[in-house]
């Protein structure tokens, strides 16, 4: 499983929006590559940011 899809794994698990230490975390991933991650996942639409450093699925 590459990084995009553990972040979206570990966000489809969460019942609420997460940051992406809290995503790091929980995909068992360094927070920098998660942060990479997280950049093009939302330039592709594939997660939202509904407050400032939290991150989930549209």
């Amino acid at each position: 499983m590459d990084v995009k899809e553990a972040v979206l794994k570990a966000l489809a698990e969460s019942s609420e929006p997460l940051k992406g230490g809290d995503i790091a975390i929980k995909a068992g991933l360094d927070k920098k590559e998660v942060d990479k991650a997280i950049q093009v996942l939302k330039k592709e639409g594939k997660i939202v940011s509904p407050k400032r450093c939290f991150y989930s699925l549209p």
